[in-house]
């Protein structure tokens, strides 16, 4: 995979703020970006578990615990599927 890395500051006690190291916190930050990119439908759930860096199954286990319906759509288009 094709890579390019990112780097944000940020103040130091922010980790100790939400108990946690640095890497499991960008792993978190991983994480939430990708849910959240996917709620948006920006991604797909191929490509936000590549972003999140775990595999499709533990995604979809990970939109459980964001709240986030694993099912991409709009009330509208669930209409036109059934009629």
């Amino acid at each position: 995979m094709d890579t390019v890395e990112v780097s944000i500051e940020l103040p130091r006690t922010v980790f100790s703020a939400l108990r946690q190291d640095p890497d499991h916190f960008v792993q978190e930050m991983r994480l939430a970006a990708a849910v959240k990119w996917y709620e948006m439908g920006l991604v797909s759930q191929a490509k936000a578990s590549e972003v999140a860096g775990i595999s499709r199954s533990e995604f979809l286990t990970a939109l459980s615990r964001f709240e986030v319906s694993p099912f991409q759509y709009e009330a509208d288009e669930i209409i036109r599927e059934v009629e």
